[in-house]
């Protein structure tokens, strides 16, 4: 069955509880990811980054940081603050999408100038596949915005779906010997999300029905065509 009214009923408490908890998760999940080069940089004497990627990196902070207020405000039935932080979130959103873009193509420049210009090109596609996965769930998480259970999956799992540049950073061996360990890892992370989601209310939410695919798809088709020729031309007009 797929639906937003669930046919067994869940605690407030304890909907309340599994929101919150995942909204930590991806905070520890980011800092994990950068704590190295971005939160503790001055620690481990990592290099200046450009003001660029300075503040991809702050809006990125900010935007994991408002998905908690958000839920601790639904939690404290302060709805209204919610909604008016909203539209806060709202504004951040497009923000990122734009400091996202233009941190991928700087970033993506430098190493066609000074490492592998083919393999660089290839990688552009993450970045903008993510962004494009993002402002869809983004966007209609604020068109549902008055059917709050299509709204906070969305949200979520718009969350989780750039959280993939945090996995990839990981301090783990498979990540490193394996260039896909941190997509799947990520993926496993969703579906068990939504596992719980669905075991819960014996019910598969539409949000996931159709926001799961997109983007899990997204990491397989973006593999499928990042060397490609039409990629490469594409990513040569953009980045050089």
């Amino acid at each position: 069955m797929i639906a937003d009214v669930p046919s067994r009923r869940v605690s407030r408490r304890a909907e309340r509880t599994f929101y919150i908890g995942m909204s930590i998760a991806i905070i520890a999940m980011t800092f994990a990811g950068f704590a190295k080069t971005y939160f503790l940089a001055s620690y481990f004497n990592a290099p200046v980054i450009p003001l660029t990627t300075r503040l991809h990196g702050a809006a990125f902070t900010a935007w994991v940081l408002l998905l908690l207020a958000q839920t601790l405000l639904v939690a404290a039935h302060r709805t209204d603050i919610h909604r008016k932080l909203g539209w806060v979130g709202a504004a951040l959103a497009v923000f990122m999408v734009g400091i996202a873009i233009r941190t991928a193509i700087m970033s993506v420049h430098a190493a066609v100038v000074c490492c592998d210009a083919q393999a660089a090109r290839g990688f552009l596609i993450v970045p903008v596949s993510d962004v494009i996965v993002f402002s869809l769930l983004v966007g209609y998480a604020v068109a549902y915005r008055k059917e709050p259970a299509t709204h906070k999956r969305l949200m979520l799992l718009a969350t989780l779906a750039i959280l993939d540049a945090a996995t990839g950073r990981w301090p783990l061996r498979i990540i490193q010997a394996w260039p896909y360990a941190y997509m799947v890892i990520l993926d496993v992370i969703i579906l068990a999300v939504v596992a719980y989601d669905t075991l819960a209310r014996r019910q598969l939410a539409r949000a996931y029905a159709w926001g799961v695919p997109l983007v899990i798809g997204a990491h397989v088709v973006r593999e499928l065509i990042r060397a490609t020729p039409v990629w490469k031309s594409f990513a040569r007009m953009i980045v050089g």
